[in-house]
C-alpha cells in the first residue's frame, strides 16, 4: 500500500513502542510503502530512500490513488522551517508548519504575487508559502561533479549548529548520517541512511588520496562531510551540534578521537 507522510516530521521506530529507540524521521510529503499493518496504531513502512521502520497510523495518509503523485512531488521547502497558510498573506492563519526536506505540490496561479506560492497538501488542503522558502526539487544529481560537490557542501552549512538528535533529520534536530544524507538528498543523491557504506547505494569506497570536497569520511558508528583543507562538517553526539572539525592536529579544532579512527572513506563519484 502507498502512503505519504501528513505530518512535518513522523517517527520512525525500532519497534512498535513509542518509547524504542528513534532510527529516522521522514518529513512531510515524502512517499512510503506500507509493508505491514499492526493492529489499530502501527504501520511497518519503507520510505523512498530504501530505509525501514515503524510508525504512527496517525503520520500517515493512506490508501488513495492520488499518492502516487507525490512520488514525483516536484517542489521541496528549504528554509529550516515554512509556514503554509490560508491566504497569501503574512497575517493569515497557519495550516501547518514544514521542515526544509518536505517535499509539497505547487498549483500554479497566473494573477498570484510572486512572493506567494499556491500550493497543495497531502490532505487535499490548499495554502500558501513563501516563494523563497522552496525551490525546484532535484530528483537526479548532475554529472557535473564540481557543482555537485559544492552544492552538496554548502546544504550542510545550512544545518550549522542544528542540535544532535539520534535518528533526526531535520533542523530541529539532526544526527550524523541524518546530516549527509539530507545534504546529499536534496541535490538528487539518495546513500544510505545509516554511517556506512552500503552495497546497492551509490557511495564506493575510495582512498584517502582521493578525498575530494564533498566526500564522506566513516567512522565506527560516525560519518562527517569533508569540506576540504582537513575540515569536516559533522553532527556529533560528542560536540552536541552540527559543527566544523579538523583532520589536522595543528588546528584548534582538532578532533584526536575522530581523526585517529577513520574507517574508511566515500564518494559517489
Amino acid at each position: 500500500m502507498n502512503a505519504v507522510v501528513k505530518v512535518m516530521i513522523a517517527n520512525l521506530h525500532e519497534s512498535t513502542d513509542v518509547n524504542s529507540e528513534l532510527t529516522d524521521e521522514a518529513l512531510y510529503g515524502m512517499p512510503v510503502q506500507v509493508l505491514e499493518d499492526i493492529e489499530e496504531t502501527w504501520v511497518k513502512i519503507r520510505t523512498f530512500y530504501r530505509y525501514e521502520g515503524y510508525t504512527l497510523k496517525t503520520n500517515l495518509h493512506m490508501g488513495s490513488e492520488d499518492l502516487l503523485s507525490w512520488v514525483d512531488a516536484d517542489y521541496v521547502v528549504i528554509q529550516n522551517f515554512a509556514d503554509v497558510l490560508v491566504r497569501p498573506k503574512i497575517q493569515s492563519s497557519k495550516i501547518i508548519t514544514l521542515t526544509r526536506g518536505s517535499f509539497i505540490q505547487v498549483v500554479l496561479e497566473a494573477d498570484l504575487d510572486a512572493t506567494w506560492t499556491k500550493v497543495v497538501l497531502v490532505t487535499g488542503e490548499v495554502g500558501y508559502v513563501r516563494s523563497e522558502w522552496i525551490q525546484k526539487r532535484v530528483k537526479v544529481y548532475t554529472t557535473d561533479e564540481l557543482a555537485f560537490r559544492e552544492q552538496v557542501v554548502q546544504d550542510a552549512f545550512r544545518y550549522i549548529g542544528t542540535p544532535y538528535r539520534w535518528g533526526g533529520k531535520s533542523p530541529l534536530g539532526i544526527d550524523c548520517s541524518g546530516l549527509v544524507s539530507m545534504a546529499y538528498m536534496l541535490n538528487g543523491a539518495y546513500i544510505y541512511r545509516d554511517a556506512k557504506i552500503l552495497d546497492g547505494f551509490p557511495i564506493r569506497k575510495i582512498e584517502k588520496e582521493g578525498l575530494k570536497r564533498g566526500d564522506l569520511i566513516m567512522f565506527p558508528g560516525h560519518v562527517a562531510l569533508y569540506i576540504g583543507e582537513g575540515l569536516y562538517i559533522h553532527s556529533s553526539l560528542g560536540g552536541n551540534e552540527v559543527n566544523v572539525n579538523s583532520l589536522n592536529p595543528q588546528h584548534a579544532e582538532y578532533r584526536h578521537d575522530l581523526a585517529t579512527t577513520i574507517t574508511e572513506y566515500g564518494s559517489i563519484f
